[in-house]
């Protein structure tokens, strides 16, 4: 282990890692977005939309982000529809962490007893006014252990945008590799940058998922 090697690669790497961080980080807000509009959708049966959210869940929770990042990157400019490399790892990402995201407030919002609908409504709330103040607060509650889990998994499914030539972690570490042999240096660094993006998120959500449950129990 060379550490003055380790050393002067740690600038590339730190590009990296925020690049890494950039676009995982809005993959994951509109992974959260979409996946919450697809769990309102399928759980209120709302006509047509519906299928087409449990279609989309299947096609994207069911294929590999790989594929999906090839089919966005390589085949879209075929049919006029060109992408920047940046532009679709966002989007992959997106439409991969929503699908999962999506079954995560589902199971959320199935979670919360039907008394509580009827509760809000005796008390003469609109059926709408009762899933956005009593329904989706406690649905969004039990949802945070598996919002958590999906927003490591996405975090970690970044290795693979080096595939569409994005300078991130995993590219810098390969293209240092390919370059000067210096693989154990190399990959040392590539766990040491993701064990610094991804500890925090799971430390910070435990305590979450701690702190809410807690509450729950208080109420």
């Amino acid at each position: 282990m060379d550490w003055d090697v380790i050393i002067s690669y740690l600038p590339l790497y730190k590009r990296a890692m925020i690049l890494t961080l950039k676009i995982g980080w809005m993959g994951i807000l509109f992974s959260v977005l979409i996946g919450f509009l697809c769990a309102v959708i399928r759980h209120y049966r709302v006509p047509v939309l519906r299928g087409l959210a449990g279609f989309y869940i299947e096609l994207f929770r069911n294929t590999p982000l790989l594929v999906q990042l090839f089919f966005l990157y390589f085949a879209l400019p075929r049919v006029g529809i060109p992408m920047d490399a940046e532009v679709c790892g966002v989007l992959g990402l997106s439409l991969l962490g929503g699908a999962y995201m999506a079954e995560a407030f589902r199971s959320g919002i199935e979670a919360v007893d039907s008394v509580q609908m009827e509760s809000a409504l005796s008390l003469g709330m609109t059926r709408w006014q009762a899933v956005i103040h009593v329904i989706l607060p406690q649905a969004i509650s039990i949802s945070v252990p598996a919002f958590v889990a999906n927003i490591i998994f996405l975090l970690k499914e970044t290795s693979v945008f080096s595939a569409i030539s994005l300078m991130d972690l995993m590219f810098t570490a390969k293209d240092l590799i390919g370059l000067y042999y210096r693989t154990v240096e190399c990959l040392s660094l590539l766990v040491a940058f993701y064990l610094i993006i991804l500890l925090p998120v799971s430390v910070i959500g435990s305590l979450v998922e701690r702190r809410m449950r807690y509450a729950g129990f208080g109420d």
